[in-house]
């Protein structure tokens, strides 16, 4: 009887146990941490490619001529790029080379047959300051300027020089990719002053003058689109 007495006691206690426990609140599960997205840094050296067009002018000072060059242009780009983190401001470096078809003539009195102006290719080296939000970012930039100037008499001779000027501009680019980014870009160039030879130039007789008789100038507007890879 005893026996019996202590089973039931026991069955009961562990009935009522399992009750309360069955009661209890079940505890809630672990929430993942909230995603906080990272913001995008521009830092890092690049490669890229990039095509667009000019459009200048040439103030021939001995032939009172005035040509409008104008024509395309497709190149290369490398730089580099530093942003703090935490900060909107970027910093860089940019060299470029383009191969070009940029040219302007006209003709008149002092320059029957013809006269020439033209660059097959420029390059310009510049620093870049830019303020982003977060993938897109505006930029200015500025720098040196270099290329290839030819003036010509249709008939008679070219001149050309390797001139060293100065540019300016300003662009707009945006990340597209992680890796990659796409930009617009406005450039003024000015590609300094050819002086036109007394055996390319100068009309008959013009030698006894013994050395250069004129000069030539060549400034461009420059607009281009291009992308860039981000190592």
């Amino acid at each position: 009887m005893r026996r019996v007495l202590l089973t039931s006691i026991s069955l009961l206690a562990f009935a009522a146990t399992a009750a309360v426990a069955a009661d209890l609140p079940r505890s809630m599960p672990a929430k993942a941490p909230a995603y906080v997205p990272v913001g995008y840094n521009w830092t890092g050296f690049y490669l890229g490619i990039n095509g667009g067009y000019a459009w200048g002018q040439s103030d021939w000072s001995f032939f009172g001529g005035d040509p409008k060059p104008r024509g395309g242009l497709v190149g290369g780009t490398i730089g580099y790029n530093w942003q703090a983190l935490g900060s909107p401001w970027v910093f860089g470096l940019e060299g470029d080379i383009q191969w070009a078809d940029i040219n302007g003539n006209f003709a008149n009195l002092a320059c029957p047959l013809g006269c020439q102006i033209k660059t097959d290719w420029f390059g310009t080296a510049r620093g870049r300051v830019g303020y982003a939000w977060d993938r897109v970012m505006v930029y200015a930039t500025g720098g040196a300027a270099f290329g290839d100037v030819k003036a010509s008499i249709n008939g008679i001779g070219t001149t050309s020089d390797t001139n060293i000027g100065w540019t300016v501009g300003a662009g707009l680019e945006g990340a597209i990719a992680q890796n990659w980014t796409a930009k617009i870009e406005y450039l003024y160039v000015d590609l300094g002053k050819t002086d036109c030879g007394v055996l390319v130039c100068a009309p008959a007789g013009g030698a006894l003058f013994g050395g250069p008789i004129g000069s030539m100038d060549f400034t461009m507007h420059v607009v281009r689109a291009g992308v860039n890879y981000r190592f």
